[in-house]
């Protein structure tokens, strides 16, 4: 990958340049952290002209390596404040690698009140004014057909809809998949920040695009196969997410008593198999019809975790219908009904906003009396009004910190702003420590310590004790930064993590395309420095350690069934960051 692209709404130009210097070895995650820091002012306001967007495939992004397809987002954050990178799957990481695209800078403001729509070919890009149909509250499915129609339907698609036009702080930047349906970068507002930039959507033509090179193909061949062996060999990746979907957790979590209910009032529901991967996957084979239980949200894809989740009558809704998602709505909101929450999912595609951050908020305006327990319809017509938003709408999706401020609430399960996911500390202590100290808001995918807390993959610590908490969240979140560097799913960490061979695969395949020789140490020290750079553009936006805390009412209100509390001091928590 050799093209740097950086387009400034301001001029309305675009310039193709060379890779800077600095940036030559990194790709994904570390390479959108190191711009952040380089090139934002960390004090700036997210949503303002100072703001920089930027796009970036990872380092084995478009080879054939299993599973390489993911993309990450970066820019200062208009929910948290904080550097934030958000990652995707879909098609359009494949086609920048193969397109020799490092990376998509979009910086500046346009002088005119209009939203435009950048298309990124081989041979260079353009700037179009968006077509007005596309705007004022149409839903991105539609944006998708009418944009599929002016710039062919093989191309790759970024979009901000209605919420990122209206600039949301949980609005989110959603790609098109392999068959025209939506893939989201989901966290931290940064569908607010392309609506800022007035960019409507990215366009990404591929045609004419050559193979990504291989420096050594018949080592790079080799590993990918040991790779994509130890992926399909072990339980997890190989067979129980592409069998249940992320969903596979609900009965998981609710029997561990880990499973926040209710606004973080229980760790367990009655309800459970009412929304579980096993009813998920039953729901989709009796109904037939245009439903999968298994899909991949990328070309090259073999876990294939996603699904399409059909009707009564077998007619697609939805895919990629994860286990946060059914949670928020399903356990901490008190939705019982599958097909209600699957509307839902939709709904929040379509609009574009994270479906975490508005699950979470709309369980906490529930529980602040905005919204009645459980009204499934109720939150739908909310989800849809978002498109030009009520007062209501405006609320829940400005985020679960502005829902709590608004209904006078000290129950609000955010860290740095951003809702919790669906695993509670208080039962899952490793992912509270994570929750506390990643550099980026509450956010499970930034060190996922259930596997060793809950499903004894790497590790097995229990999750109700601090013994040996501190080390392993460090050490996931360093392993995790270097992941998203690489361009893989956050998943394959199954597959190496009591795979050495697996593990090295990984390394070799890198080592392969590049040609170099980096060692396991290596990619360590790739994790240690992505997290240092973030921890610096924190530090100094004015974030401290004080900011390295989850909300009080989880030292002192007991979780049911195991009734524990958050019980870590914040001595103890610090120690996170010492590497």
């Amino acid at each position: 990958m050799n093209k740097f692209i950086r387009v400034n709404m301001e001029t309305l130009e675009a310039t193709v340049g060379s890779v800077p210097e600095k940036y030559v070895g990194l790709g994904g995650r570390a390479l959108t952290s190191n711009f952040v820091n380089d090139e934002v002012n960390p004090t700036c306001h997210p949503l303002g002209k100072n703001n920089k967007l930027i796009i970036a495939p990872g380092l084995l992004s478009g080879t054939s390596a299993a599973n390489s397809g993911r993309l990450s987002v970066g820019a200062k954050s208009p929910l948290t404040g904080t550097i934030k990178e958000s990652n995707t799957g879909g098609s359009s990481s494949q086609m920048l690698a193969k397109m020799g695209i490092k990376a998509i800078v979009i910086e500046g403001v346009p002088k005119e009140d209009k939203f435009y729509i950048i298309k990124v070919t081989v041979d260079g890009v353009s700037i179009d004014e968006a077509p007005q149909e596309i705007l004022g509250g149409c839903g991105n499915y539609d944006a998708i057909k009418i944009l599929g129609e002016k710039y062919g339907d093989k191309v790759g698609m970024a979009l901000a809809g209605p919420a990122g036009e209206y600039k949301l702080a949980s609005a989110n930047i959603s790609f098109k998949d392999p068959d025209g349906n939506i893939r989201s970068a989901g966290r931290g507002g940064l569908g607010a920040v392309l609506g800022s930039k007035r960019v409507k959507g990215i366009v990404i033509d591929p045609e004419g695009a050559e193979p990504v090179p291989i420096a050594d193909p018949e080592k790079f061949k080799a590993a990918a196969k040991v790779f994509a062996k130890a992926l399909m060999d072990h339980p997890v990746s190989g067979q129980g997410l592409a069998a249940y979907g992320t969903d596979v957790l609900m009965n998981i979590l609710n029997e561990a008593g880990g499973l926040p209910a209710n606004n973080f009032t229980g760790g367990r529901i009655e309800h459970n198999d009412n929304i579980s991967g096993e009813t998920l996957n039953a729901t989709i084979t009796e109904r037939g019809g245009e439903g999968k239980v298994s899909h991949g949200c990328h070309k090259g894809c073999v876990i294939r975790c996603s699904q399409w989740y059909s009707d009564k009558q077998g007619k697609y809704v939805t895919s990629g219908f994860e286990y946060e998602t059914i949670w928020g709505l399903g356990a901490d909101g008190g939705i019982k009904d599958l097909d209600i929450i699957a509307y839902i999912d939709r709904a929040m595609d379509d609009i574009g906003v994270d479906s975490i951050e508005t699950a979470v908020a709309v369980a906490t305006a529930m529980d602040g009396g905005l919204i009645p327990w459980g009204d499934g319809d109720m939150v739908l017509q909310i989800v849809k009004d978002m498109a030009k938003p009520t007062p209501l709408a405006r609320i829940i999706a400005s985020g679960t910190t502005v829902v709590g401020k608004v209904c006078g609430m000290f129950r609000v399960p955010v860290v740095k702003d951003q809702a919790i996911p669906a695993y509670d500390p208080r039962s899952v202590k490793g992912m509270g420590l994570t929750y506390a100290t990643t550099t980026m808001g509450a956010d499970h995918t930034a060190g996922y310590c259930v596997s060793g807390n809950i499903l004894k993959v790497g590790a097995d610590i229990d999750p109700l004790k601090k013994d040996g908490q501190i080390e392993y969240a460090r050490a996931m979140q360093i392993g995790t930064a270097a992941i998203d560097s690489s361009g893989m799913c956050l998943f394959v960490y199954f597959g190496i993590a009591d795979n050495p061979g697996g593990y090295q695969a990984l390394i070799d395949m890198i080592n392969a395309q590049y040609g170099l020789e980096l060692t396991s140490d290596d990619l360590d020290e790739l994790g240690k420095s992505v997290l240092k750079v973030e921890k610096d553009f924190n530090t100094r936006a004015g974030f401290t350690n004080q900011d390295d805390r989850l909300p009080e009412f989880m030292e002192y209100e007991p979780l049911p069934p195991h009734n524990e509390v958050w019980d870590f001091t914040p001595e103890e928590i610090d120690q996170v960051w010492n590497f």
